[in-house]
């Protein structure tokens, strides 16, 4: 086929990461959506990203993540340079790192889901791990769960401490899929939406239960901790 003057031929790569790109859009949108019509974030708090071959969408800086628009959602090239929508969000360093630290992560969420924040304010069962192991729902999806020390949104540092933190469970064969910041919540990741919005509500349910409970259940015995790691290969 002739191009027309003034026009630039299209590669098939260049199609393929267009046809990526608008497929994270949606799919970042319709998980802001559910999100906040569950209570899972309120007003501004909160972001969500999502690898699309070499680039990354991020929800831009102050967006109400249940009335986002697809063609304002931040688009990040291979280098980290914006290249379309609004102003990428102030963790977007954050989103990258973690992406890059773990190679099955392609999809990250960061709420300030309330029981979660509570737990940190009440106080964590340890700084390894946030919650007991008290459900095997909880072993299976979620895992271990490092509490990250308070820094302001946005600092830097953060994504030293998570990558460490990915870096140290990778090295024990007990790979984890979400932390939490003391006072601002949870981030999670996972290869797709549906895997990381899974960690993300068993968490938060978790964080509930042991809110409601005084803290007080025991966790799972070692023996049927074993049996979850044998049978359903936990990482815990």
């Amino acid at each position: 086929m002739t191009e027309q003057p003034g026009t630039t031929a299209r590669t098939g790569h260049d199609e393929a990461v267009d046809e990526a790109v608008d497929e994270a859009r949606a799919e970042i949108v319709r998980v802001g959506t559910s999100l906040f019509a569950r209570g899972y974030v309120h007003a501004s708090a909160g972001n969500i990203s999502a690898k699309a071959g070499d680039h990354h969408l991020i929800t831009p800086t102050d967006a109400a993540l249940g009335f986002l628009e697809p063609a304002r959602l931040a688009l990040v090239d291979a280098r980290g340079e914006q290249i379309a929508g609004d102003r990428a969000s102030k963790t977007l360093a954050l989103h990258r790192r973690i992406c890059s630290a773990d190679p099955t992560a392609r999809f990250v969420i960061h709420t300030h889901s309330t029981h979660l924040v509570a737990l940190t304010l009440a106080g964590v069962w340890s700084d390894d791990d946030v919650l007991p192991p008290i459900t095997p729902y909880y072993v299976m999806k979620v895992g271990h769960v490092p509490l990250i020390p308070y820094h302001r949104p946005g600092d830097p540092r953060v994504a030293d401490l998570v990558t460490a933190r990915i870096a140290a469970h990778a090295a024990s064969r007990t790979p984890i899929r979400a932390v939490l910041l003391e006072r601002l919540g949870p981030v999670v990741w996972g290869p797709d939406a549906a895997t990381a919005l899974a960690v993300l509500e068993e968490l938060e349910e978790t964080a509930r239960l042991w809110l409601l409970t005084d803290r007080r259940p025991e966790p799972l015995p070692s023996h049927a901790l074993d049996e979850l790691r044998s049978t359903f290969d936990a990482a815990w």
